[in-house]
């Protein structure tokens, strides 16, 4: 798709991935319409986006509730017209077991990612469906099919996000419509602020072997998705290894995540460097054997 004067909504743009879209998508001409709760915040990266040069207008508003995305939809309407694009990339969530989280909370989980993505989506596809175009890109999680300890009710937000988007793109089938889905590992945005000993519970062996993003670099690859019609984007390419070690081997992967996730009783272990040793110990004798940590 040409992005030049076309209309992207973005959700959860007053920071991270969804503000770095906003400023890549208007750098490409379209016009960009921010949703996010918190008004200042969206305010202020409207406000960057047409310092840019671009335009951007600014819709705040709580995407969890049904009433609030109608009001909203309609002022976008309105003020913007029906969107070619909509990129579902609001979300929220600590990462828990499920006897620690309070059952409030995992109502707010679903409410972002799942919840918004679906309303929102909902509050504009007739009228897509009339145009008979459009691009829907819904922003994931790996939780979704790379399951790990300590992130129970997240985890099954993200796997709701993930049935979102596979029955859509069926729905939408032979319609003009198109659904592509943004997985993307660590992204150094807020997230980790705002949810303090989230990171920690992230298995080490993936904290040491899949590299941080920026959210430009996510941005970037999500624009280039709508602009080439690309079905999904896994981002980094280590991401897409663990993938297809899960789809290969899942009973071992998810020993791997286990043994070096975060548990119940223990931090995850993780294996200490062998033991130096002095010029004698390194001649193994016929009955001596190697060691490695359990």
């Amino acid at each position: 798709m040409e992005l030049t004067d076309k209309i992207v909504l973005i959700t959860g743009a007053s920071s991270g991935i969804g503000a770095a879209t906003a400023r890549a998508m208007a750098a490409r001409g379209a016009a960009v319409a921010l949703l996010a709760r918190t008004a200042s915040a969206l305010g202020a990266v409207a406000a960057d986006v047409r310092a840019r040069g671009g335009r951007a207008r600014a819709f705040p508003g709580d995407l969890t509730d049904p009433a609030t995305v109608q009001a909203v939809a309609r002022d976008v309407a309105l003020e913007l017209g029906t969107p070619d694009v909509i990129v579902n990339s609001a979300g929220a969530g600590r990462w828990l077991f499920t006897e620690e989280t309070e059952p409030a909370e995992a109502v707010q989980m679903m409410g972002a990612p799942y919840f918004a993505a679906f309303f929102v989506t909902r509050a504009f596809l007739p009228a897509m469906l009339a145009r008979g175009s459009g691009h829907i890109v819904n922003v994931n999680s790996p939780i979704a099919r790379l399951i790990w300890p300590g992130a129970a009710g997240y985890a099954a937000a993200r796997y709701a996000l993930q049935g979102f988007t596979d029955a859509l793109r069926v729905d939408l089938a032979g319609t003009g419509l198109r659904v592509t889905s943004v997985v993307t590992g660590k992204v150094d945005t807020p997230y980790f602020t705002h949810n303090p000993g989230t990171l920690e519970r992230a298995p080490w062996l993936a904290k040491r072997l899949i590299p941080t993003l920026t959210a430009e670099q996510v941005a970037a690859a999500l624009v280039r998705a709508v602009e080439y019609n690309r079905r999904e984007v896994v981002l980094p390419f280590m991401l897409r290894v663990f993938f297809a070690l899960r789809a290969v081997l899942p009973g071992f992967t998810e020993w791997l995540a286990v043994r070096t996730g975060w548990q119940h009783t223990r931090r995850p272990h993780e294996p200490s460097p062998p033991p130096r040793l002095d010029a004698a110990q390194r001649a193994p004798g016929p009955e001596q054997h190697g060691s490695r940590p359990v």
